[in-house]
C-alpha cells in the first residue's frame, strides 16, 4: 500500500511539474507552481519499458543471484519507474541533493502449468540524500560527496558490483533489472587531480523466498590517465547469514581499462582480476583480459574485440571451496557480465566457466547500432557442474542484437540467439536440441 501511495505522489508530482511549463492564459489566471520550494532545482524523470520474449527448447538455472521464476517459453515483462530528484546549493559552495522512485515489474503470459500465477511487485527504488562540497573546501570542484540510503553504486564495469536489488521471482522483471538500488548504501567519495577514493557500506535488495542476507562492505581507488585511461583496485569484505563461504570473504581486485598507444588511439585493451580468500572456507580467482580495435575512419564504424574470460570452480578433491563467488555483477554492454543472451542470462553463471568471446559491431549511425557475438563455453571443472558431468564442453552461442534509438525518447532493442548445447550439456540435463532465443523490447525515458 505505501509503495501504491509512493506512486501516486510520483505521478502526481510529474502532472504539476508539466503544468508548471505551460504559458499563463490569455484571461490573467495566475500561472500555476508546481508546489516545490522554489529553492534548488527539481527533476522529474519516468522511465518505462516492455518486451515479448520468445524461447524454442529453453533451459533455465538461475544463473544470476536471484532466480528466474522458471519461465516458460515465451513471456512478457514490462516496467516503470517514475523519479523525483532535487540539487539545492548551500552558502558557502556546497549542495544537498536527493532522490526518490518506485519501481513497478511484471512478467506476465506465461502458461500457468509451467509458472503458475504471474509475478508482479511496486516498491520503492530509490530513497537517499546526500551532500557534495562544491566549491566549498577549495580543493577542486565537488572533491567530497556522501550519500545515505537506497542508493545505486557500481565498481569498474560491473564485473563483482552493480546490481543492488533483485528482480525476477515473486517480483517480476528478470530481463528488465529495472531495480539496481542497494537496500541501504553509505558512501563516501573524495576525487582530486584525477585520483578517485571511495570508501562504501551496502546490503543488497533481495528476494525474501532467497534471501542469502549478503552486506559489503569495503574501498575503492581509481586514477584516470587522460580520457581513455583508467586503473583501479578495490578491496572487498563480505557477509552472508546463508552462505557460508561468502561470510567473512575478503575479494582483492585490480583492473585497467587503457587506451595506451598514442599512435593507434582506436586500439584499447580490458585486464581484470580479483582474487577471494576466506580461510579454510573459500581460494579462488576470476579474471578477463579484452583487446578491441575501432576502424574509425572506416564507415559504419566497426570494432572488433575478443574477450577470454575465466572464473574457476570447484575441486571436488579438495577440502576448501574454490568455487568463484561472482557477487552481483551487472549489465554494462551486450555480453557484459551476462554472458550470451541464452547461456548467461539462462544456464550459465560466472563461476567454473571459461569463455570465449568475438564481438563486432557497427554503428552506421548516431541512432543505430548492431552487432553480433559468438561464444564458445567451457568448464574449468566438469565434475562440479552436475552429477555424472566428465566432459569440459559446455555450449557454443552466436548472438546478432540491433539498437534503435527512435528519439530522444524511445530506444528498441532486438535480439536473435542460438545455441548449441554440447557433451556436458548432455551428460548434465540430457539435452541436445539446439536453442533458439528471440526478443523485442521497447524503452522509454524522460
Amino acid at each position: 500500500m505505501l509503495a501504491r501511495c509512493f506512486l501516486c505522489v510520483m505521478v502526481f508530482a510529474a502532472a504539476t511539474l508539466a503544468r508548471a511549463d505551460e504559458p499563463a492564459s490569455d484571461d490573467g489566471a495566475q500561472e500555476r507552481t508546481t508546489g516545490l520550494p522554489s529553492k534548488g532545482t527539481w527533476t522529474f524523470n519516468f522511465d518505462a519499458g516492455a518486451g515479448a520474449f520468445g524461447f524454442d527448447n529453453s533451459l533455465y538455472a538461475n544463473p544470476k543471484p536471484d532466480p528466474s521464476g522458471n519461465l516458460s517459453d515465451n513471456w512478457l515483462e514490462s516496467y516503470i519507474k517514475p523519479a523525483l530528484s532535487a540539487d539545492i546549493g548551500l552558502d558557502g559552495g556546497s549542495a544537498v541533493f536527493g532522490k526518490l522512485s518506485a519501481v513497478g515489474e511484471r512478467t506476465f503470459s506465461a502458461p500457468p502449468t509451467l509458472v503458475g500465477e504471474s509475478a508482479s511487485s511496486l516498491l520503492a527504488e530509490d530513497v537517499y540524500v546526500g551532500w557534495r562540497s562544491g566549491t566549498s573546501l577549495g580543493i577542486g570542484e565537488d572533491a567530497l560527496q556522501i550519500t545515505l540510503g537506497r542508493a545505486p553504486y557500481k565498481i569498474g564495469h560491473g564485473f563483482l558490483l552493480s546490481d543492488g536489488a533483485a528482480d525476477g521471482g515473486t517480483r517480476g522483471g528478470y530481463w528488465s533489472g529495472a531495480r539496481k538500488a542497494w537496500e541501504y548504501a553509505g558512501i563516501g567519495s573524495f576525487k582530486a587531480k584525477g585520483n578517485t577514493l571511495e570508501v562504501f557500506y551496502l546490503d543488497r535488495d533481495e528476494l525474501h523466498d532467497s534471501d542469502t542476507h549478503s552486506k559489503v562492505w569495503g574501498a575503492n581507488y581509481e586514477l584516470a590517465i587522460g580520457e581513455n585511461n583508467t586503473l583501479g583496485l578495490t578491496y572487498l569484505k563480505t557477509q552472508s547469514k546463508t552462505l557460508s563461504a561468502r561470510d567473512g570473504m575478503d575479494v582483492y581486485d585490480a583492473r585497467a581499462y587503457v587506451a595506451p598507444f598514442r599512435a593507434l588511439p582506436d586500439l584499447s585493451f580490458e585486464l581484470e582480476y580479483a582474487q577471494e580468500e576466506n580461510g579454510e572456507a573459500l581460494s579462488s580467482s576470476g579474471w578477463t583480459a579484452q583487446i578491441a580495435y575501432t576502424l574509425s575512419k572506416v564507415g559504419w564504424t566497426p570494432q572488433i574485440s575478443y574477450r577470454y574470460a575465466f572464473f574457476e570452480g570447484d575441486d571436488p578433491s579438495t577440502p576448501k571451496s574454490e568455487a568463484f563467488d561472482s557477487l552481483f555483477p551487472g549489465f554494462y554492454d551486450w555480453g557484459t557480465w551476462w554472458q550470451g543472451e541464452i547461456a548467461g542470462e539462462y544456464f550459465l553463471a560466472n563461476s567454473n566457466l571459461i569463455s570465449h568471446m568475438v564481438r563486432i559491431h557497427l554503428k552506421p549511425s548516431e541512432k543505430l547500432g548492431f552487432g553480433f557475438i559468438g561464444y564458445q563455453f567451457t568448464l574449468d571443472h566438469p565434475e562440479s557442474f552436475a552429477p555424472g558431468v566428465t566432459s569440459d564442453d559446455v555450449a557454443s552461442e552466436i548472438d546478432a542484437y540491433l539498437d534503435w534509438k527512435v528519439n530522444g525518447n524511445f530506444t528498441a532493442s532486438f535480439v536473435l540467439a542460438y545455441a548449441e548445447p554440447h557433451e556436458a550439456i548432455e551428460q548434465g540435463f540430457g539435452r541436445t536440441d539446439a536453442m533458439r532465443y528471440g526478443m523485442v523490447y521497447l524503452a522509454y525515458a524522460f
